[in-house]
């Protein structure tokens, strides 16, 4: 997150989820998302899932390589993989609604002890 702006992606955890993602949706440029709506779609050889906006703002710009190499999302989901970059209009209100990368860690070791249950 840097000036006001966020590249928005998938965690590690999510694409290893979905396993081989295969197609997105993505949004134009210039559309408004709102935290926690549906900003498109990715489909794996397993599902179709939403998108979902951590945080609201308007669409500055989509991840093109991903349209011909959405494979990405699953080899670096962190750096090559983003998705979609906002402009953000409402993160000080929001961004503490966000799980810092602790609080994540300590929610998918949540979820490894409920699979082994």
């Amino acid at each position: 997150m840097t000036g006001g702006t966020a590249k928005i992606g998938i965690t590690d955890y999510a694409s290893k989820t979905l396993n081989d993602i295969v197609y997105l949706t993505l949004p134009s440029a210039g559309k408004e998302v709102k935290q926690l709506s549906s900003s498109g779609t990715v489909e794996s050889i397993k599902a179709v899932s939403e998108l979902y906006a951590p945080l609201s703002g308007t669409v500055t710009g989509t991840n093109h390589e991903l349209t011909n190499h959405p494979e990405l999302i699953n080899q670096s989901p962190y750096e090559a993989g983003w998705i979609i970059e906002l402009k953000l209009s409402r993160l000080e209100d929001e961004k503490k609604t966000l799980l810092s990368p602790r609080q994540y860690e300590e929610f998918l070791k949540s979820l490894e002890a409920d699979d082994q249950n």
